[in-house]
């Protein structure tokens, strides 16, 4: 193959992997950007006073044989929840975190993202919030969209993922090729 034919196969190829690169990113974009700004505030969710994240409260035992047990701190979040979000809100549990470090323990949702705080030992209240980085997990993983459209299994949230992948794949491979094909192109030019 001639030093001419030679370019010519990669100027051919460089210009298909740019055209793949641009369409991806023009069919994507707006998943892209949610997966961007979604992504940056989780990686601050801890750092934001707060403000995205409950702080974790501490209880009054870290000895978990002292903590009341696990189905009457349920009740208890369950009425908290009630008497001070609302009486009909849906109390359909999604995960419980026990801090055992903390002397706490924290149930979220599945419905809504609120979120209860107890003391393990003593079942006392130590905070009612709003998980806004429970929403914003949901957003990034596409989720939410199963959420909204009732889909059992996760099906659209692994369609979502898998596309998403298999995007930023084909971005990291065209956009490598489109920082490397015109340098192994002039290499080759000087050589001539």
């Amino acid at each position: 193959m001639t030093q001419a034919n030679k370019r010519t196969k990669q100027a051919r190829t460089l210009r298909i992997f740019r055209k793949i690169h641009r369409i991806t990113g023009a069919a994507l974009f707006i998943f892209f950007f949610f997966i961007s700004v979604t992504g940056f505030l989780l990686g601050w969710k801890k750092h934001s006073n707060g403000v995205l994240m409950p702080e974790t409260y501490v209880g009054t035992s870290t000895d978990l044989k002292k903590w009341l047990p696990i189905d009457s701190l349920h009740t208890k979040a369950v009425l908290v929840l009630r008497d001070s979000v609302s009486p009909n809100i849906s109390t359909e549990l999604d995960r419980i975190d026990i801090r055992k470090e903390k002397g706490s323990v924290k149930f979220v949702f599945t419905d809504h993202f609120w979120g209860i705080q107890l003391d393990g030992a003593t079942g006392d209240v130590l905070h009612v919030d709003k998980r806004y980085s429970d929403l914003i997990e949901n957003i990034h993983d596409g989720s939410i969209l199963d959420k909204y459209f009732n889909t059992s299994g996760g099906l659209i949230k692994v369609i979502y993922t898998s596309i998403m992948g298999i995007a930023l794949l084909i971005f990291t491979i065209t956009g490598f090729w489109l920082w490397y094909g015109p340098k192994r192109m002039r290499r080759s030019k000087s050589r001539v």
